[in-house]
C-alpha cells in the first residue's frame, strides 16, 4: 500500500508549514537587521565626513530601534522547547490578601493583556470570577500568537505586590499574592484515555463581561480529574456543550504533558512546581512603597520603572529568564 503523502495528513502538513514560516520569519528578521546595521554605519560615516552633528539624534533613534529588534530576535533563538511555539493558556488566582489580592489579580490580568497587545497577540477569556468586593478572584485567558507559550512560561509562579493599600483606611503597607499558571494550548487531537468515572463535572452560571447568555444559564463547565486533582474551567462559549469540549481539550493537554514526564519533579519543565500562594514562594516582587522596584528572584533581573512593567514591559524579564534556563538555572 502506498504511504500517505505530505498533504494527506492535514495536522502534520499544518505543523510543518507553521515551522517553515517561523524559520522564514527568523531569516528575514536577521537580514533586516543586517541592512539596518549597514545603514547606521553609512549615516555615521556621512556625519563624520560632513562634520554634521545634526545627524546624531537620528543615529541614536536608529540605534535604539536596532537594539530593540536585535533583542527580540535573540529571544526567539532561545525558544527551542517542544511547546514553545504554541498558544498559551494563562490562569491567575488571587491568594493571601483578600480584597487586596483580588485587586492585584486584576492588575496582573491587565499587565498580561497589555503585553499581548504590544506583541500583536490576541486574547480570549475562557473563565472569569469576580472578587467578592473588588478585582478578580480568578481568570483564565488564552493568548494566541507565535511563541506565546515560549515567552510566557517565564511567568509561572507566585507574584508578590507591596504597596500602601487603597482598601486600608489607616494607609498601611500591604503585601498581596497572586499565582500565575501557564500551559501550552496543544491543538492536535491528543491520544489520551480518560476514564469517565475519574471525572467530576460541575456546571455553574457564567460571570464577568460577555454575551447575552452570561448569568442566565448554567452553561459554564468545571471539570475535576480526581486522580490528579487537576481542575479546568471554561465559560466563554455560548453553549454548555462547547464549554465542555474546550475544557476537555485543556484537561487532555495537561494529562498529556503529565504522561510525558518521568516523574513529578520533571513537570517543572512545562508547568512548573505547584506552590502555596503566599510568603516564601514568590518568583517576582513588585514594590510600590517605600520605593519602586520590580525584581525577579530567580534571575535577579530588576527594573525601577514599575509603571512601565505593569503596562506590559515584560520583555527584559522574559529574556533574562530564557537566558537563565539556557544556562541550567532551573536545575540549580
Amino acid at each position: 500500500m502506498e504511504e500517505p503523502g505530505f498533504w494527506d495528513d492535514p495536522e502534520r502538513s499544518t505543523k510543518l508549514m507553521k515551522e517553515a514560516k517561523n524559520l522564514k520569519d527568523t531569516v528575514e528578521g536577521f537580514q533586516s537587521l543586517e541592512n539596518q546595521y549597514e545603514e547606521i554605519g553609512l549615516l555615521i560615516d556621512m556625519g563624520y565626513e560632513e562634520n554634521d552633528p545634526d545627524v546624531i539624534p537620528e543615529i541614536q533613534e536608529m540605534m535604539a530601534e536596532f537594539e530593540r529588534k536585535l533583542e527580540s530576535l535573540r529571544i526567539t533563538t532561545l525558544l527551542s522547547g517542544e511547546y514553545d511555539n504554541n498558544n498559551a493558556i494563562l490562569r491567575l488566582n488571587a491568594g493571601a490578601g483578600g480584597t487586596e489580592s483580588c485587586d492585584w489579580c486584576s492588575m496582573l490580568y491587565r499587565m498580561y493583556c497589555r503585553w499581548a497587545d504590544k506583541k500583536g497577540f490576541t486574547t480570549e477569556v475562557l473563565d472569569y470570577l469576580d472578587g467578592d468586593e473588588a478585582g478578580i478572584k480568578s481568570v483564565t485567558v488564552q493568548i494566541n500568537g507565535e511563541n506565546a507559550y515560549g515567552y510566557l512560561k517565564s511567568e509561572h509562579g507566585v507574584h508578590r505586590l507591596v504597596r500602601i493599600s487603597p482598601f486600608n483606611a489607616a494607609g498601611k503597607r500591604q503585601t498581596s499574592f497572586v499565582s500565575c499558571d501557564i500551559m501550552p494550548d496543544i491543538e492536535e487531537d491528543l491520544d489520551v484515555e480518560i476514564n469517565p468515572d475519574d471525572l467530576r463535572i460541575d456546571t455553574y452560571r457564567s460571570s464577568g463581561a460577555g454575551g447575552q447568555h452570561i448569568n442566565k444559564t448554567s452553561s459554564a463547565i468545571r471539570i475535576t480529574h480526581l486522580p490528579t486533582g487537576i481542575v479546568v474551567q471554561c465559560q466563554n462559549e455560548r453553549s454548555q456543550f462547547q464549554n465542555k469540549d474546550k475544557a476537555m481539550q485543556m484537561l487532555k493537554s495537561k494529562l498529556f504533558i503529565l504522561k510525558k514526564q518521568e516523574n513529578a519533579a520533571n513537570l517543572s519543565d512545562i508547568r512548573g512546581d505547584v506552590a502555596e500562594i503566599g510568603w516564601g514562594n514568590q518568583i517576582r516582587s513588585y514594590v510600590l512603597q517605600p520605593y519602586t522596584m520590580v525584581k525577579d528572584h530567580r534571575t535577579s533581573e530588576e527594573s525601577g520603572n514599575v509603571d512601565a512593567v505593569l503596562d506590559g514591559a515584560l520583555d527584559p524579564f522574559i529574556s533574562a529568564y530564557l537566558r537563565w534556563i539556557r544556562l541550567g538555572g532551573e536545575k540549580k
